[in-house]
């Protein structure tokens, strides 16, 4: 029975579908994806909830049997952008009680190996970092597309530095223009595009400005291969890979970043006989993730540029 003096927000799905599909041309080259999928529906079912009413609840395994049909129905390759898309599109004009549908993915990277500089037809290796999704499609057209990159663990052996931070009678780190700096980058941006009227129609639309978006954040990084770029701290060059992606990529709206700092700790042994067991020369570094620096930030375009 419903409460008159409540408000009831809900909504239902199927978490962890996995599925992978294999596209093969006929001259022999093929392509694989694999998805974990999770799907959330927002519908007019509140008499589940209240009245014992099933009548209008999409079951959950029928939303995961839906996956598996339209990865089926996509007779070519295409991004984890476009199938979380077509999925949202589809519970929400092929099911009336549905309003809106969010669908999240995770792609797991198997890359396409060579073999003596040739790329295989139908090899493939695990990759590290994982391309992610979520797209949220309204019955109306409206739509949000959010697009990410979990786990890019980069590091670089100098060119990094802290210095010339707040000092307390808590504070022991010393000031330095020479450390490691390592990190793992997890980041997520938005797209400019909302409604479905306004996407592209290239294929490898969404692709091709997730390599943009990669490379622009590994190259501001690391800067020029012969000489690289000075990090003053973690916030800083966060910024500069932020400010690297909204310029070289007009499509996304805003870019947020996490960047724990993955810190490698000089090694000094010594003991009352031997001072000097290990002396540290910037050469021999205890490898730590725990404690971590935790550094993040979101960077958004005051107008968009689509």
């Amino acid at each position: 029975m419903a409460m008159d003096d409540a408000k009831l927000d809900f909504r239902h799905g199927k978490s962890r579908v996995r599925v992978g599909r294999v596209w093969r041309e006929p001259g022999g080259r093929q392509f694989i994806v694999e998805w974990n999928v999770s799907i959330s529906l927002l519908s007019d079912c509140v008499s589940s909830y209240t009245d014992d009413d099933n009548s209008n609840v999409v079951a959950t395994d029928t939303i995961k049997n839906t996956v598996y049909v339209k990865a089926k129905e996509a007779v070519l390759p295409l991004s984890v952008e476009d199938f979380a898309i077509l999925l949202g599109k589809h519970f929400t004009s092929y099911y009336s009680q549905v309003t809106a549908a969010i669908v999240h993915i995770v792609e797991k990277p198997w890359e396409r190996i060579s073999i003596d500089g040739q790329p295989h037809q139908h090899g493939f290796k695990l990759g590290s970092e994982k391309h992610t999704t979520e797209v949220t499609v309204n019955k109306s057209g409206d739509l949000q597309i959010i697009s990410g990159i979990q786990g890019l663990a980069v590091l670089k052996t100098t060119q990094s530095g802290f210095e010339a931070f707040f000092r307390d009678k808590y504070t022991l780190l010393p000031d330095t223009r020479e450390r490691i700096l390592a990190t793992e980058v997890t980041a997520s941006w938005g797209y400019a595009y909302k409604a479905l009227s306004s996407l592209p129609l290239e294929q490898w639309h969404f692709t091709e400005k997730y390599n943009n978006v990669k490379k622009a954040l590994v190259d501001t990084f690391f800067g020029s291969p012969e000489v690289g770029v000075y990090s003053p701290s973690v916030q800083s060059t966060l910024y500069q890979m932020a400010r690297t992606v909204l310029s070289r990529v007009p499509e996304v709206s805003s870019i947020s970043l996490k960047m724990p700092n993955l810190h490698f700790i000089p090694a000094n042994l010594s003991s009352k006989e031997n001072p000097d067991v290990v002396k540290f020369g910037d050469d021999v570094y205890l490898p730590t993730d725990e404690p971590h620096g935790s550094i993040e930030a979101t960077l958004s375009r005051i107008q968009s540029r689509l």
